[in-house]
């Protein structure tokens, strides 16, 4: 067996097959203005294997999809499938040649039928060459039953909650006879049964001799469903083997380049002062009779399952929506908040679960970001200061170790890690008395995790108040000092100390009852 060693971390990784690789990619570099993405990387698939591409956010991860899937073009390097070189143009070449992506946020089309979403730009036609709508419920309805999704082909596609989305974009892979799927995070936003649903979907296109990649930042995920790994680290490929030849911590030196000890920082907590009190706020129809109070200096944790209702009553409480009854108390002093704006004022502020379309304006630079709602401190009368939100931009971003060329890059081109760090740092900026992270980890690597949780108890320990949503058990538990526990939008139980312990939280999300 050939074997290669990183050695930078010193661990010996497979570097080969039984079977001849469906697709590979040999010596791939790409560059954009100011860095280099991918430098000599390479990755092998094998047809009814699951090869999960491993790395930290800014390895090159994404840009490999992008290359596979027609988006962009290598500057050097050979793709070759089934043996042969080929070149994906476009992204309709990729598509030609098998290769199709299911990302973290499908790319379909609300206003459109399941169906149409299934069938878009490959629709069967019959006479006079017009779609042949029968044909396409007809072949859409066979697609779905074989997946095993339980979907009407006439229905709208906003009409569906994301797993069943996810499916959508599944049958759309299988419509098209995809012989490589990509799947880019695509448990992110799905509960543990969806979860579940889709490891056995995996499973049937194994047995379909599908070459499959499978991006995610999640390893019981990727212990649980891949054959095979690929590693990248800083855009080159530092490793690649069997999962059955590798351990957890293994895979975590290949990616970092170091060991990471602790995932979770040790915290002394010194609360402080009552800063936020909040009693009997309700909504209509997400939340009800939510009450609780938040001490300086203290981590305070969200957990519940999908649907709890924790991110609408935070964006509530940001002023996003409005609720129908309650009353906030910030410093013991009534606070009115009905705007973003008002919340601001009063010094909470909310980072977002999304960031992409809710936390950043992606096509801007990082430094206008950052300073947006902030420029009352970088303006002088009626004009910007550049160099003032060049200041408050480096000041926040250095101490968040902020990644990119520079802060004139524009955050669509940054990392998610570095992306949730921008955020981050733009309400920083604003000076908070509380800060509210939704999911603050979600689909970001171990390393940029690690970061967040030491940036976050440092916070915490400066006096600031913190509020956690996280749906990940060991997070909830290793950052907070309380446990609020959420269930069908009123909360259900508050836990603290010995109380603070995975059964005891699913439990009580799941309304389990006492025997």
């Amino acid at each position: 067996m050939q074997t290669q060693t990183d050695s930078a971390s010193g661990v010996s990784v497979d570097a080969s097959q039984d079977a001849a690789p469906l697709l590979t990619l040999e010596g791939i570099t790409k560059s954009f203005p100011g860095v280099k993405a991918l430098s000599d990387i390479a990755l092998s698939l094998y047809p009814g294997k699951v090869t999960a591409l491993v790395g930290e956010n800014g390895a090159g991860k994404s840009t490999v999809v992008k290359i596979l899937t027609g988006i962009y073009q290598p500057d050097e390097g050979t793709i070759t499938v089934d043996g042969q070189a080929r070149h994906f143009p476009t992204a309709q070449d990729a598509a030609d040649a098998g290769i199709t992506a299911i990302h973290q946020e499908t790319v379909l089309f609300d206003e459109l039928s399941v169906a149409e979403n299934i069938f878009l730009g490959h629709a069967p036609r019959g006479r006079f060459g017009l779609i042949d709508w029968s044909e396409i419920n007809r072949r859409s309805s066979a697609i779905l039953a074989e997946i095993g999704a339980d979907l009407d082909p006439s229905t709208k596609l906003k009409d569906l909650g994301i797993a069943n989305k996810h499916l959508v974009a599944i049958a759309r892979a299988l419509s098209i006879d995809a012989r490589v799927v990509i799947m880019d995070e695509p448990t992110a936003a799905l509960s543990h049964k969806e979860i579940q649903e889709l490891y056995e979907l995996v499973e049937q296109l194994k047995k379909q001799g599908k070459a499959i990649l499978f991006i995610s930042h999640k390893f019981d995920e990727i212990f649980r469903i891949a054959d095979n790994y690929t590693v990248f680290r800083d855009g080159q490929f530092v490793g690649a083997g069997a999962m059955t030849d590798v351990t957890n911590d293994d895979l975590v030196k290949l990616m970092v380049g170091r060991e990471i000890a602790h995932i979770f920082p040790e915290r002394t907590s010194k609360i402080g002062d009552e800063v936020l009190k909040v009693v009997g706020y309700e909504h209509p129809t997400e939340f009800a009779d939510i009450r609780f109070e938040l001490h300086q200096g203290e981590i305070l944790g969200f957990y519940g399952l999908v649907g709890a209702g924790r991110s609408e009553f935070m964006q509530s409480l940001f002023g996003i929506t409005r609720p129908s009854k309650g009353a906030i108390r910030i410093d013991g002093d009534v606070a009115v908040i009905r705007s973003p704006a008002a919340a601001i004022k009063h010094g909470i502020v909310y980072v977002p679960e999304d960031r992409g379309k809710q936390g950043a304006i992606t096509a801007l630079p990082i430094f206008q970001n950052v300073t947006l709602p902030s420029l009352g401190r970088t303006s002088r009368g009626s004009f910007l200061q550049l160099a003032e939100e060049f200041k408050l931009a480096r000041d926040y971003c250095e101490r968040l170790d902020l990644r990119a060329a520079s802060l004139d890059t524009n955050v669509g081109n940054l990392s998610g890690g570095n992306q949730q760090k921008v955020v981050i740092a733009k309400w920083l900026a604003t000076q908070p008395k509380v800060i509210i992270l939704d999911e603050p980890t979600k689909g970001i690597d171990i390393g940029s995790k690690a970061a967040v949780h030491e940036f976050t108890a440092e916070l915490a320990a400066q006096g600031l108040a913190v509020i956690m949503i996280s749906s990940e058990i060991p997070e909830v538990l290793g950052m907070s000092d309380r446990v609020i526990i959420m269930r069908e939008g009123r909360i259900v139980a508050e836990v603290s100390g010995d109380d603070m312990n995975p059964e005891t939280l699913v439990r009580h999300a799941a309304g389990i009852k006492d025997h």
